[in-house]
């Protein structure tokens, strides 16, 4: 009887194993999406029994494109030739999201998976700044460090150029936020920060500098499922849900002074930076205006301006700016600190356009220098990559 068991074990266990190996081992002969000379890509998806099947992606500006099947199931679509970029897409099988099985490049936007692939002519072009090159390469550390502003441990993202190891030198700093539902990786994969660093570092271009991406969620410690709160769904108010014991520019100094000890950075105001995109871009506004004398370098990117008291962002028009009196104090020191660079980035349909336009006629009308760029798009990533791009190489120069 003993011997009939464990016979059955056995046999059980090498079907376990053998299944293992098939999942290991398993073909998938399917290359999706190919990226074409011409540049133009096409996806593939075996799919047999679908009746439709189609392809949306932001190459396709939101809409959908029907794919056609072959006589061996597999549904394919080939689009227009596209300029150089990285692009997010899914399926949508019988009119339901799927992700491209034939594709292990994902990014997460809060609480929403894509497919990525990025189309590239030339290693200057945006494709290749956001390609990893043969270049040298800074580090990527995720560092938890204490915040006794919030009362709890916080982790932050921290990038050091390459060669930082092998020196003794101290660098200049860049603190770059993200959005409302991201946390400290928005930066570097949705925005490809460290690409974008290390090629434009390596192209001579920008200056090696250490840019540290902390959490912008005053209520969270760090992207959610890596704290104790646990596996927890994100979502763009998240960092409302429940309010933090204090603001960004409240607890930055405790970022500042951790970085300060910790580091090699050059603690002055001509080597420090500040920016951000979306609400990101709101820290910037408030840590910058609130800390005058500590910045040479400001950049908001589509950036959420909060005036006044309790005045939604959307609300803000010139007429709460002008009423707000402690921010046209702050904007006076600011200005006489005269920082080297404030600049103000945006696309034309972005949602806070006329926010952004009151506030370039606040600091018109205060004598604020500032430079500004807007572009075709809205409030997306693509644009805000394109911005760390354009920033970084105005930095410590």
């Amino acid at each position: 009887m003993r011997k009939t068991f464990l016979l059955l074990t056995t046999l059980a266990l090498g079907i376990v194993y053998a299944s293992a190996q098939e999942a290991i081992f398993d073909r998938n002969d399917i290359t999706s999406p190919e990226v074409n000379a011409d540049g133009s890509v096409t996806f593939r998806l075996y799919n047999p029994k679908a009746i439709t099947v189609q392809v949306t992606g932001d190459f396709l500006n939101g809409t959908t494109a029907e794919m056609k099947q072959d006589s061996t199931g597999v549904w394919t679509y080939t689009s227009k030739q596209l300029e150089p970029e990285m692009y997010s897409y899914k399926f949508l099988v019988n009119g339901t999201e799927f992700l491209d099985p034939s594709n292990i490049y994902r990014s997460r936007d809060i609480a929403s998976f894509t497919n990525i692939f990025i189309v590239s002519k030339d290693k200057a072009d945006k494709g290749g700044l956001y390609s990893v090159q043969e270049v040298p390469h800074g580090n990527v550390a995720k560092v938890w460090y204490n915040s006794p502003t919030l009362k709890m441990q916080r982790r932050m993202t921290v990038y050091t150029p390459a060669g930082y190891d092998d020196s003794k030198k101290s660098y200049p700093v860049l603190y770059l936020f993200h959005g409302a539902g991201g946390d400290e990786d928005a930066w570097t994969t949705l925005g490809r920060a460290a690409q974008i660093l290390d090629n434009l570092i390596a192209m001579g271009k920008a200056e090696p500098m250490i840019v540290v991406m902390p959490n912008g969620n005053m209520n969270a410690q760090a992207v959610a499922g890596e704290w104790s709160k646990g596996m927890y769904k994100p979502s763009f108010t998240q960092h409302m849900d429940p309010p933090g014991l204090a603001t960004m520019e409240e607890s930055f100094p405790d970022i500042q002074n951790y970085i300060e000890k910790h580091y090699r950075v050059i603690k002055d105001k001509k080597h420090r930076a500040v920016a951000g995109l979306s609400m990101g871009g709101g820290h910037t506004f408030s840590v910058s205006k609130t800390y005058p004398d500590r910045f040479d370098y400001i950049g908001l990117f589509s950036a959420a301006i909060v005036a006044g008291r309790n005045v939604n962002f959307m609300g803000v028009n010139k007429q709460t700016l002008d009423s707000d009196t402690e921010l046209g104090h702050q904007i006076e020191a600011l200005k006489k600190n005269d920082p080297k660079l404030y600049w103000i980035a945006i696309g034309n349909t972005d949602f806070l356009y006329n926010v952004n336009k009151a506030y370039r006629e606040y600091l018109d009308e205060k004598g604020l220098k500032y430079e500004y760029f807007e572009n075709e798009g809205g409030h997306i990533w693509r644009l805000w990559r394109i911005y760390l791009s354009m920033f970084a190489p105005r930095l410590f120069k």
